[in-house]
């Protein structure tokens, strides 16, 4: 049996009182929100923390709602509700569809946008028990010196597994950020960084509030497609989001944002010189597709041959397009 560590437990009421107990206890806290993810880890002894910070009593951090024509979520909001929101449902499929693929039901009922947000990076050699992590040698993520997946390299390359973050960042969604400083925002896109150790800005201190949708991404087509070995339960081999704006006759613009094969998600560059203006023909969907084929290059840090992996990437584009777009691509 694999016990949690030994910790001590507290559950601001607040934002205030959260960031106060963070503040009070630099580099010894672990927040915990849904626990879906962390418990695991926690008891993997990947985590290690001296004190647990729960949100679960943060009110402000909860709900989904329409603030000046944006659509603001709440760090606490669970998946569930993400995905059956009516409003993100009509105007955000893909969010709704990318949120209605986290593992299985039980679990989206507990996981929240915030920690789907801040998911720790996975690897084959990192989600381990520490037996099994001590026979071989520990990694660069936790614990050692060396990254197995890539000997030489400097920077761990552990996988970013969100299912939701993908499409955050193709439709242009900003994340609010809380700490000793007072709040920020800033993309999505840029909230994440390429390494697999610590794979997004938050310093210590801070905490992910909400995520905030703006106006101007309302009448977008959106769409999220997943790889994984079974239809429930599997964090993904890959993901794939789309943004468009315009018609299946016309596109304006185009954002394909593909996760699940590195540290973060990599938004596929060049395609609004290919797409904008043209129409979604057979021709173009297979454009796009060598586009974001020459651009990804997955590692073996899922248990999955890379190679395949990597062929999967031009399918699952175009079959997100054709998503976005309401038929085949």
């Amino acid at each position: 049996m694999l016990t949690l560590p030994h910790f001590t437990w507290s559950r601001p009421a607040t934002v205030h009182e959260a960031l106060a107990e963070l503040a009070a206890h630099p580099g010894e806290c672990l927040m915990v929100a849904g626990g879906t993810d962390a418990v695991p880890n926690l008891k993997h002894r990947l985590h290690e923390p001296r004190r647990i910070v729960s949100l679960g009593g943060i009110a402000e951090l909860r709900g989904i709602r329409i603030e000046d024509g944006a659509l603001v979520v709440g760090a606490l909001t669970t998946l569930s509700a993400l995905s059956a929101h009516p409003h993100v449902r009509e105007h955000f499929a893909g969010v709704a569809q990318a949120a209605s693929l986290v593992a299985s039901p039980q679990i989206r009922n507990m996981g929240t946008v915030g920690g789907n947000l801040c998911l720790d990076t996975r690897c084959t050699y990192y989600n381990q028990t520490f037996f099994w992590r001590e026979a071989l040698g520990f990694c660069l993520k936790k614990d050692g010196v060396r990254c197995h997946v890539v000997p030489q390299g400097k920077r761990c390359v552990a996988a970013h597994s969100s299912d939701v973050a993908p499409v955050w960042i193709a439709v242009g969604a900003e994340v609010e950020i809380a700490g000793p400083e007072g709040r920020r925002r800033q993309s999505v896109d840029d909230f994440f960084v390429g390494d697999g150790v610590h794979n997004n800005v938050l310093q210590s201190g801070e905490m992910v509030t909400r995520v905030i949708v703006p106006e101007a991404s309302h009448g977008l087509s959106t769409a999220y497609r997943k790889l994984r070995p079974r239809a429930a339960i599997d964090f993904p081999m890959l993901g794939v989001a789309v943004g468009a704006r315009g018609t299946r006759e016309r596109i304006e613009s185009l954002r394909v944002v593909v996760s699940a094969l590195g540290a973060k998600p990599r938004v596929i560059g060049g395609l609004d010189a290919l797409a904008a203006g043209q129409a979604l023909s057979p021709a173009l969907a297979d454009a796009i597709a060598v586009a974001a084929h020459k651009q990804c290059h997955p590692l073996i840090n899922v248990p999955y041959d890379a190679d395949w992996r990597r062929d999967m990437v031009p399918v699952f584009v175009r079959r997100a397009l054709g998503d976005a777009f309401g038929g085949a691509a």
